[in-house]
């Protein structure tokens, strides 16, 4: 297949929030998971008032053991989560969309204003042609615009049911009395700053927001639990209960493999699939069940990955893995070399279980893709040349993406999917293997994983772009680097990547192909399979923020950069 280089998005920045606001993403989304079980567990409704509001906030506060100075910050995820519900049960086409004109890049962008906001010229310097265009896909009213004056219009001229708001909290305390005395479902989400210039948002959580709805059951599955119940899978009587005792050296070797660590990211896949999938067929108060069926198609899921693993030490000479020495380091690249091809017909052996046909294809489908991709590598390896980015990306395809499909497909199997889901895993696992193999490239580039791709000369992303930007001695230093792989040179080619932008660059790419994944669930017809796939690639990479810039309080902010003091929290 050719490969075809997606749509490039906005670049996602880091910068930190302000005082009143946790820096920490995690933090946030932990404080967010307190306040949500708080508000079910003590069944709060909406629209809460000013007092039961700051009742609420004190609890989960004290609760996630943070500093009251959180406190405006924790009551707007309060008032989310109370609305929640309500807002899910809105139809698309009754819900504003209010977007801050502080995301645009203000000195570059070209749409102009009218009487209502910003015009967006969907330029792609920016978030909001994104969440524009899906919103109004959805069928929202949306607005680019300063928020309190025209959310107050909005509502008291009742064409609205909901609001969906993006805007720093100065602006959403103005708003709250209004969306309280109309008793309307409005949510929103915080932008981390509110001085007015390259301000950002955790926009996973707009995202999220946008799409709900009371047929996606997503936000009922406790995603992390599921992590933990599938990690309680590879532990020695629960391998044992599933597979069946280990009756020799070999299957006892396999079985201590299987075990160690990693993140169990593919079985977990597998699982979520299912349960997304099967939520959809249930009543509202009806859990899936994991059933035997399913944790066996997970540990062979995972028996193909570690196989893989083993063989890919061997063939790439890597002594480490998971920190400690990989497993023909231990016992040998015969001993080793079988114990993978042992665990290769144990997955096999339990698909083999389930009588599904389908199941076997797909796996044997994948198989195939992910050794032609490692042999492409392989071959290039005997005389290394430097690669087309293209081609580079196209051989992480074939060798990350098959084993992504693999696993989401057999969990669609056993959950029913019907063909167009098929499909659309499919567009997605190829654009989410892609970004994970890219996330890995640049991990080993910068010294973050066991591996390093400079020192051992393997297939660098980095280093293909790398290639095409420099020029003269810097392209044959580069080169030389590729063919030979002498230490010497490692640091120079540091020094060349550092300054022709090509991180920048790669991670751009990173970008694009996450958000290319996120955008190919368009056409799947179950909305909690889509919210699911969704924050995979929230839980697999991690949350990055974005670059904007903010205006409710731009004088104000004007005035104090002006005289050189600090504008209040």
């Amino acid at each position: 297949m050719s490969l075809q280089l997606p749509v490039q998005v906005p670049r996602q920045t880091y910068r930190p929030a302000q005082s009143n606001i946790p820096d920490d993403k995690q933090v946030r989304l932990r404080l967010k998971r307190i306040t949500e079980n708080h508000v079910h567990k003590v069944g709060a409704i909406p629209p809460l008032t000013l007092e039961e509001l700051q009742e609420h906030t004190q609890a989960v506060l004290a609760e996630a053991n943070l500093d009251l100075i959180y406190k405006d910050y924790a009551s707007i995820l309060v008032s989310n989560a109370a609305w929640r519900d309500s807002l899910a049960k809105i139809p698309y086409d009754r819900r504003l969309l209010l977007i801050p004109k502080c995301l645009r890049v203000e000195e570059r962008c070209p749409a102009p204003f009218d009487e209502f906001g910003l015009l967006c010229k969907e330029c792609g310097l920016c978030s909001i042609q994104d969440l524009t265009v899906e919103a109004e896909r959805l069928g929202y009213a949306v607005l680019v615009a300063e928020g309190s004056a025209i959310v107050r219009s909005m509502i008291e001229t009742g064409k609205i049911e909901a609001v969906v708001g993006v805007s720093c909290i100065n602006v959403l305390e103005k708003c709250f009395p209004h969306i309280e005395a109309a008793a309307i479902p409005g949510v929103a989400i915080p932008l981390l700053q509110d001085d007015c210039v390259n301000t950002t948002v955790d926009l996973d959580w707009v995202w999220d927001l946008i799409h709900l709805t009371s047929d996606d059951k997503t936000y009922r599955l406790d995603l992390d639990t599921i992590k933990n119940e599938v990690r309680g899978w590879f532990n020695e009587d629960s391998i044992n209960t599933i597979m069946g005792k280990a009756e020799d050296e070999t299957a006892k070797v396999a079985r201590q493999w299987l075990l160690k660590g990693g993140n169990r990211w593919r079985p977990y896949l597998a699982t979520c699939t299912y349960m997304a999938l099967e939520s959809d067929r249930r009543q509202a108060d009806s859990k899936p069940v994991l059933t035997a069926a399913v944790k066996k198609a997970a540990v062979a899921i995972e028996c193909f990955h570690k196989a893989s693993l083993i063989h890919d030490d061997i063939e790439d000479g890597d002594e480490q893995r998971y920190g400690s020495p990989a497993l023909h380091a231990e016992v040998g690249v015969p001993v080793a070399l079988n114990v993978g091809d042992f665990l290769v017909g144990e997955g096999y052996r339990l698909l083999g279980d389930l009588n599904n046909t389908d199941m076997i294809t797909v796996a044997a489908q994948g198989h195939v893709t992910l050794s032609r991709g490692q042999g492409r590598e392989l071959l290039w390896a005997r005389n290394p040349e430097p690669l087309p980015s293209l081609e580079v990306l196209d051989i992480f395809r074939q060798k990350t993406s098959a084993a992504f499909e693999v696993a989401l497909r057999l969990g669609a199997i056993l959950g029913q999917a019907d063909p167009q889901a098929h499909d659309v895993l499919c567009k997605y696992s190829d654009s989410l293997g892609i970004a994970y193999q890219i996330k890995d490239d640049l991990e080993d580039f910068r010294g973050e994983a066991d591996s390093n791709d400079l020192a051992q000369v393997r297939l660098s992303l980095v280093l293909a772009i790398a290639h095409k930007r420099a020029e003269g001695s810097r392209k044959e230093r580069i080169e030389a680097m590729i063919r030979s792989g002498e230490p010497a040179l490692q640091d120079e080619v540091r020094r060349i990547v550092a300054t022709c932008g090509v991180i920048d660059k790669t991670e751009d790419l990173l970008e694009a192909y996450k958000e290319d994944a996120i955008r190919s669930l368009r056409f799947l017809s179950s909305p909690t399979l889509k919210g699911l796939m969704r924050r995979i690639v929230g839980k697999i990479f991690g949350e990055k923020l974005i670059e904007g810039y903010c205006n409710e309080f731009e004088t104000r902010n004007a005035s104090s950069r002006a005289t050189g003091t600090q504008s209040p929290a």
